[in-house]
């Protein structure tokens, strides 16, 4: 075999992205792949699932592959912290998980999330606004990540001057493997996570006073049978909120519009044929795949994929590469705008655990992308793209653009 396979260093994603050669390599000599290297010293080896048929059956029995033993993330961890952040619904099984999702349910209905449109559509507007005068921006800092803490803030009933302070500790949560965020190694991260517990806290003393028509309020309150969220469990969803709200939605945005800098046709298409936007962010979701990887453990024999798996074992998900399974889609290293059907894993395998904010995330990228196309059809890339060095988010730390922008039309 000539393809080095290395899944988790996070050099390798850093310097050029996701591995897709040694994954296109794995789903088709080894779609259940034993990775003796841990990726840390002390780590275990673990199973890297490529396929997305196998990734699925992971998903959909968590009877037999848990999120909570230890927990749903790559990186080891034990002892009070990994008590408290089974705490997240990320790192909960059913019954626990069930439970949680249907307090969290009443904040993300239909009618809450469309509720919002008119408002992203002025968010967005606003964005570009506030860089039409000079030319150029920096898209993460200036569009890509601003987009979704404002949404975050509505949604959470929280002072919109407080996004930027929201996406300070979201981005020294998410890249803790990255020196930009990480000094030094550890700790900033685990200040972040208090920080955003206590922020957390204050909101909801301030709506137990003062209760809004927000997901706050309504997590607060008793459900069906009496019961409520411990406090613990308020803060925790409120960190998983920022953390997933943010990152998914910022780095679907800053790699969808590297993927048209990177494919022009495509975006000469988009422009020619603004009717394809929905199936473009489908196309963008599954091309970036924002969530590289998530992590189950194996409660009991099993196999999977040919493979034997004992109790214990440690079952990594690449949804990256289950989102290029040639067994699934046409042609899947094409970026295709139209493509469709397109069952992609953007939002997870299916299970309990498929994304409660599917319907957001993509409703803010598609009027993103229909703003920027209207008002911004020129622009180009303007400097040098730095990616986040992480092996668990395929993100973006900077992409400089250029452009002209036109005033709306609404």
């Amino acid at each position: 075999m000539g393809t080095e396979i290395n899944l988790v260093d996070p050099d390798v994603y850093q310097r050029g992205g996701v591995p897709h050669e040694a994954l296109r390599w794995l789903r088709e000599h080894a779609p259940v792949f034993w990775h003796a290297d841990g990726g840390a010293p002390g780590w275990p080896g673990f199973w890297a699932v490529t396929r997305r048929a196998e990734i699925e059956q992971v998903s959909k029995t968590p009877g037999t592959f848990s999120s909570s033993r230890p927990l749903a993330t790559f990186a080891e961890s034990s002892g009070p912290a990994t008590e408290i952040q089974r705490l997240i619904m990320l790192n909960m099984d059913p019954p626990q998980h069930t439970r949680q999702r249907g307090f969290v349910n009443r904040g993300f209905t239909a009618r809450m999330v469309a509720r919002l449109e008119k408002h992203i559509r002025e968010i967005c507007d606003g964005l570009i606004d506030d860089v039409a005068v000079r030319g150029t921006a920096e898209f993460v800092r200036d569009i890509a990540a601003p987009l979704p803490l404002y949404v975050i803030c509505e949604l959470m009933g929280a002072p919109v001057a407080d996004r930027m302070g929201l996406f300070a500790l979201s981005s020294r949560l998410a890249g803790f493997d990255d020196p930009d965020f990480r000094t030094p190694p550890g700790e900033r991260a685990l200040t972040a996570g208090a920080e955003m517990c206590a922020y957390a806290r204050e909101l909801a003393a301030q709506r137990r006073q003062q209760p809004r028509d927000d997901i706050v309020t309504r997590l607060l309150q008793p459900d069906d049978a009496g019961e409520v969220l411990s406090a613990s469990e308020f803060e925790m969803f409120f960190v998983l909120l920022v953390v997933a709200g943010n990152e998914t939605t910022r780095n679907a945005a800053a790699g969808g519009m590297l993927a048209f800098f990177e494919h022009p046709g495509q975006w000469q298409r988009l422009l020619a044929d603004p009717g394809l936007i929905p199936t473009a962010v489908e196309e963008i979701i599954r091309w970036v795949s924002p969530a590289n990887m998530l992590r189950r453990t194996a409660v009991r024999d099993t196999v999977l994929g040919g493979q034997r798996i004992a109790e214990g074992d440690k079952i990594v998900l690449f949804y990256s590469s289950a989102n290029r399974d040639e067994d699934v889609f046409d042609n899947p290293f094409a970026f295709d705008i139209g493509r469709d059907p397109n069952p992609h894993v953007g939002f997870g395998g299916g299970g309990p655990h498929f994304c409660l904010g599917r319907h957001l995330a993509a409703l803010e990228l598609r009027v993103l992308f229909e703003t920027i196309a209207e008002r911004m059809p020129a622009i180009g890339l303007d400097g040098e793209v730095r990616r986040l060095r992480s092996n668990l988010i395929n993100g973006i730390k900077e992409m400089p653009v250029r452009f002209d922008v036109m005033p709306p039309r609404r």
